[in-house]
């Protein structure tokens, strides 16, 4: 199990300890956080040992990422780590846990990453942007520090995107949270890559297309080809 310490941060007690992975995030809700997490599953499971966790679904009547992940990403069970806050109503995490008479508690929900294997490199999969609402006080990038991985930033590739990816660099940048690059997803566009590039000091690691028909085949041939082609995320991925 992972080594934990019960340092107090933001209200939340951070997981200290040597876990490896990367927390993906975004720019919006829906703008292709499952379909990435799929994606470095094909990238990188021949080299290193991965596990997905969606630590808070909303939605998952209708919507379930885990079970995405699991079918595009042709994931075994070892791979998949299904434990988490699971609601019903497809809103903001602290508005579905409210109208189920719940309230989310960050230090439960990264707790559960104790019970989870300290040999895997972990593909953390976080619900909506860095400021969605876990609960009246707390945001998901309060999970994103307690949980001390590295952030992969999926953004639109389209109008209106470098304004909301610096906003979200920012952010994460105000909390002294590493950023292990950005992912455009959509047509291509050079002028907003490169803008992103410029402005915000990062690297666009992919750009990932629209797949019309996605499907874990097209997903593979497309990962292993062209995500993260000069293998930037290696040094985030233990052995």
């Amino acid at each position: 199990m992972p080594i934990r310490a019960s340092e107090e941060r933001g209200g939340s007690s951070a997981i200290v300890d040597i876990m490896k992975g990367v927390f993906i995030t975004g720019t919006d809700t829906s703008v292709g956080k499952t379909v990435v997490s799929a994606a470095v599953f094909h990238r990188y499971r021949s080299t290193r040992p991965l596990c997905y966790w969606k630590p808070i679904q909303t939605g998952i009547e209708s919507d379930d990422d885990t079970a995405t992940v699991r079918a595009l990403g042709q994931c075994c069970d070892s791979e998949i780590f299904d434990r988490g806050v699971r609601l019903r109503m497809p809103v903001s995490p602290h508005l579905a846990a409210r109208l189920a008479g719940t309230t989310i508690r960050l230090d439960d929900v990264a707790g559960l990453i104790s019970a989870g294997s300290a040999k895997a490199n972990w593909i953390v999969e976080g619900a909506g942007g860095v400021l969605a609402p876990i609960n009246d006080s707390q945001l998901m990038i309060d999970l994103i520090e307690a949980l001390r991985l590295p952030a992969l930033l999926v953004a639109r590739s389209s109008l209106g995107t470098i304004n909301h990816t610096l906003l979200s660099l920012e952010a994460l940048r105000r909390r002294s949270l590493p950023v292990a690059g950005v992912v455009m997803v959509g047509e291509p566009n050079s002028e907003n890559r490169d803008a992103i590039e410029h402005y915000g000091e990062i690297r666009v690691i992919a750009e990932a297309p629209m797949l019309g028909n996605l499907t874990a085949s097209s997903l593979a041939f497309w990962g292993r080809d062209q995500f993260d082609k000069n293998g930037l995320l290696m040094e985030h991925l233990g052995g």
